[in-house]
């Protein structure tokens, strides 16, 4: 799902733009993100709404020649959705619509844990990430979970040192391509004193897990400022429910970069993430 290295490749990549013009093309970089944005580039005003990898036969080979990018034509506009899925994953692209995500939050059964989770479009669910971090009485850790998508390298997990909320909310923002937007990276802020973590998923969902359930208010309130309303589970449509592929932004960095950036922070390599808790990261001493 994602190419760290120097080999190009061919991406199938449908575009909209705000008057419902859907456009297919083909793109040719070195990973999906890097492909989004060299086609968004020919296309100004135009997002992607759905990709896949594009194999030798779907690309005119007399107009690939020297070309970044290659249309390959426009399509009924019914099938652009109503709504962008959170930058970092996009609908796998196929024969059939583009699945749309709505905006909603929904709190789901669980036996010893309060689990809230939050969907939001396109950038808005990085910044209600942050948002959120803001708003939290305190913070001690970051933890960064590199997915095993993320170039094939398998699972890692970085943890920072101890913290408060304004460093959090630094780190991240001073990182916002490499992690808040990288669809191959999962982060998570723990809150040790009220055994709660706030976690944005690999698939950019917002997702509050908590031992103390007098944390519901204090969250849904903040939800509820960022404009959402209250959903049943199974009416939560999230990325992960649908075919989909992850990416990062054209000017992140690849695995290995990210890596030792992270080590150059100071943050330790923890392991895989095996036995994290709401209260304790994976690793915490």
């Amino acid at each position: 799902m994602s190419g760290g290295d120097a080999t190009r490749r061919w991406y199938r990549i449908a575009l909209a733009d705000e008057a419902g013009v859907v456009e297919r093309v083909a793109a040719s970089a070195t990973h999906l993100g890097a492909a989004l944005a060299l086609a968004t580039a020919r296309r100004r005003g135009a997002w992607p709404i759905a990709a896949a990898s594009a194999s030798a036969d779907e690309v005119p080979l007399g107009d690939s020649i020297g070309r970044g990018v290659v249309s390959l034509g426009r399509v009924d506009a019914s099938a652009a959705p109503s709504s962008r899925w959170p930058t970092g994953v996009l609908p796998r692209l196929g024969d059939g619509p583009v699945p749309a995500l709505h905006e909603g939050y929904a709190r789901h059964p669980d036996p010893s844990l309060l689990v809230i989770e939050a969907v939001l479009h396109g950038a808005r669910a990085a910044a209600g990430f942050l948002e959120l971090v803001e708003r939290l009485p305190r913070a001690d850790n970051v933890e960064i979970a590199l997915c095993d998508h993320f170039e094939s390298g398998g699972r890692q997990v970085w943890l920072t040192p101890r913290l408060d909320v304004r460093r959090a909310v630094r780190f991240l923002d001073d990182h916002d391509l490499d992690l808040l937007d990288n669809g191959h990276v999962e982060l998570s802020v723990y809150l040790r004193g009220e055994q709660s973590t706030l976690r944005l998923t690999e698939h950019k969902t917002l997702v509050w897990l908590a031992r103390d359930l007098g944390t519901e208010a204090r969250l849904v309130a903040a939800l509820t400022d960022l404009g959402l309303t209250e959903v049943a589970p199974a009416a939560l449509s999230t990325p992960g429910r649908h075919d989909h592929l992850h990416y990062r932004p054209a000017d992140s960095r690849g695995r290995d970069k990210l890596t030792t950036r992270l080590g150059k922070l100071k943050l330790v390599e923890v392991g895989a993430g095996a036995g994290a808790t709401p209260a304790r990261p994976a690793g915490a001493r």
